[in-house]
């Protein structure tokens, strides 16, 4: 028997607190009127949650990130190129790292591993070098797109402005630089500026950027070499080892060197505590000594008290100049490390400032003739030449000078 229970009418629900899960009747859209935000004869929502969405605000759809570029590879043709005198003696990998920027390393290593690239028809390793007119036949190759560059940034127009300011002698394959006062050559400790820094804002499409050749003192003014090309460089620096450069020096010195003329003819040896470096005067066999040789000749005197010499270095040792000086008995007025003449008072008017010029540089050019560059005297220097009354335009003894 089965037995009916009567259900208590229970407290009236709001529609919202109805459980969403059973169904109710909707009123026919013929008689039911719109619904608050509907349009008339609109289904109406069956859940909350749709509800709510057609109260809210519709939002704009996003826009689409823009694509990146894609890299595209570009691919060339077989090739037979001749190696030119500025490639002489170049590694392969680097021949087609210089003669394709775009090519990536693992390229290179595979197109010489396979045997697809020839030298005078002989399969090559990547480390072997190259001669100057060799024929090179280079396979197809896969490159990045050419990147468009960049404008230089208003610190590298500056350091640009400043080397051309500089600038004595230029031409594809030299630059002669007049080396102000101050300015290293090379990076040190604490050094944030120096020319071979300086020289990366000259790098050119192929990525190289000019090549010291030589070095002066970071106190020393006057003309230094540099190299635009890789085959200058080579030339140069061969030229400097052969001792074909000739280089002529200005000091000014206390008292008067005698002889007038003369050679100097010692060993250096590097000497360094914690709060200085200096070269001392060695002996043969010392540790470190090498052989220095400088000619001197004296070009005019003021008063037997100073004295302007010229100097030529036949070796190029560190500091060599000064040392010699001061090994004579005569260091070059303003110099930090090798003056120390007691009780010796700098004549009033002149800067105290190392008075030592790179005048001028002749040295065979790479391509034929010869580079003869001259460097004007820096500013403390000229004003001590006037004080003293030194005639700057005079003949200078030195320049023909016996070569060792």
């Amino acid at each position: 028997m089965s037995r009916r229970i009567k259900r208590m009418n229970p407290k009236p629900r709001s529609r919202d607190e109805r459980d969403d899960s059973r169904p109710f009747k909707a009123r026919s859209a013929k008689t039911a009127g719109p619904r608050p935000g509907g349009k008339p004869g609109a289904k109406p929502p069956r859940f909350a949650s749709e509800r709510a969405e057609r109260r809210a605000p519709k939002a704009e759809p996003e826009k689409a990130a823009p694509a990146k570029p894609v890299e595209v590879l570009l691919p060339t043709k077989v090739q037979t190129v001749k190696v030119t005198a500025d490639e002489n003696n170049m590694r392969v990998d680097r021949f087609l790292e210089a003669r394709f920027p775009g090519l990536s390393f693992s390229h290179i290593q595979r197109v010489v591993r396979k045997g697809e690239l020839r030298v005078d028809g002989k399969r090559v390793d990547s480390k072997d070098r190259l001669e100057e007119g060799q024929s090179v036949r280079i396979p197809p190759l896969k490159l990045d797109t050419p990147k468009a560059a960049s404008p230089q940034s208003e610190a590298a127009q500056k350091t640009l402005a400043a080397l051309k300011e500089m600038t004595i002698y230029e031409d594809d394959d030299v630059l002669v630089l007049n080396k102000p006062l101050g300015l290293a050559v090379q990076g040190g400790s604490g050094m944030t500026r120096h020319i071979d820094q300086m020289l990366e804002v000259m790098r050119d499409s192929k990525g190289q950027k000019p090549r010291l050749v030589h070095r002066i003192d970071r106190e020393t003014s006057g003309c230094l070499l540099v190299a635009k090309t890789r085959f200058a460089a080579s030339h140069l620096t061969g030229a400097f080892r052969s001792r074909s450069a000739r280089k002529t020096y200005w000091a000014l010195v206390p008292g008067l060197p005698k002889p007038k003329q003369g050679r100097i003819s010692t060993f250096l040896a590097k000497e360094e505590s914690e709060d200085d470096t200096i070269m001392r005067i060695a002996q043969h066999g010392d540790e470190g000594a090498s052989h220095a040789v400088t000619y001197y000749a004296v070009v005019e005197t003021a008063g037997n008290k100073l004295t302007w010499v010229s100097l030529k270095p036949v070796t190029g040792r560190t500091h060599q100049l000064r040392a010699h000086m001061e090994h004579i008995g005569h260091p070059i007025v303003g110099d930090p490390k090798y003056f120390n003449i007691e009780n010796w008072q700098l004549p009033g008017g002149l800067q105290n400032r190392l008075h030592l010029l790179a005048r001028r540089i002749v040295i065979p050019h790479p391509r034929g003739g010869v580079i003869d560059a001259t460097a004007p005297l820096p500013p403390h220097m000229q004003q001590s030449w006037n004080l003293l009354g030194l005639d700057a335009s005079r003949f200078d003894p030195i320049e023909d000078a016996p070569e060792e």
